[in-house]
């Protein structure tokens, strides 16, 4: 059962609210947070841009590379004040499509129950510019008033001076295709790169083929194959080319005024 609230919709769970958001008034205090960190953060010297990357995994793929301070779960990205754009990648567990836990267990968990990660990284990027990442169809879209892209892709206006796209990783070296939305704030429209939109094409791995047929190997796809104690990390790693993009992005929003 749901109904609307606004333009958005309340999931009922035993008649009681289980995403009771107001998004339009979260949207403005990640806003105004963002506003008040502009102000209070150091002025940034003249020189090649650095970027924060905010919420990344410890010594992975954003560790070591010139010019990009890292913070990960240890430093808490919540707590980072700028003065430099971010790449941001908030926790989205409680966003997605099981938000709620294992199918199994149902509704161990709170829609949107992640610490105010997200929150904090929305207002990073319409602080100090950048670029947040999220999956397809994430609930924290609704849940902050961001408009829904559409997944044949494009920049489309996000409200509040930003920007949003789908675009799907496996078009840039993942396994999967991985359909992902991006928020971008603190630049503008002739600054965003033409990505390479739309769906990739269907891949499927030659054992689940030669196990399952064809059919069963289209439906579980690449990643069903995939065993052993890194598949998550596999699954959740961002692709060096498609995490180069997002650095580069990050950069050119620093271009922009920040909030008066």
């Amino acid at each position: 059962m749901s109904e609307p609230l606004g333009k958005y919709q309340v999931q009922y769970l035993d008649g009681k609210p289980v995403n009771p958001f107001p998004p339009l008034t979260a949207r403005a205090e990640a806003f105004d947070l963002g506003v008040k960190a502009a102000k209070a953060a150091p002025a940034v010297a003249n020189h090649p841009v650095p970027i924060a990357a905010l919420y990344v995994e410890t010594d992975g793929g954003y560790f070591g590379l010139p010019g990009v301070d890292p913070w990960d779960e240890k430093r808490d990205a919540r707590k980072y004040a700028g003065p430099h754009p971010v790449v941001a990648h908030p926790p989205c567990q409680r966003w997605g499509r099981f938000w709620h836990g294992s199918t199994r267990k149902p509704h161990q968990f709170k829609l949107g129950d992640d610490g105010g990660c997200f929150k904090h990284a929305l207002a990073a990027v319409d602080a100090f510019g950048g670029v947040l990442e999220h999956p397809c169809d994430s609930h924290a879209w609704d849940a902050f008033g961001i408009a829904k892209p559409p997944r044949t892709g494009g920049w489309v206006e996000a409200g509040m001076g930003g920007w949003t796209c789908c675009v799907y990783q496996g078009q840039y070296g993942h396994l999967a295709g991985k359909p992902t939305w991006l928020y971008a704030n603190r630049v503008s429209r002739d600054e965003l790169p033409e990505l390479r939109w739309g769906k990739t094409e269907q891949r499927i791995h030659p054992r689940a083929l030669e196990l399952h047929g064809y059919e069963k190997a289209r439906r579980i796809g690449m990643m069903a194959m995939v065993g052993g104690k890194d598949k998550t990390r596999i699954r959740n790693a961002t692709p060096d080319e498609f995490r180069d993009l997002l650095i580069a992005l990050a950069r050119s929003c620093a271009k922009q005024p920040q909030p008066a």
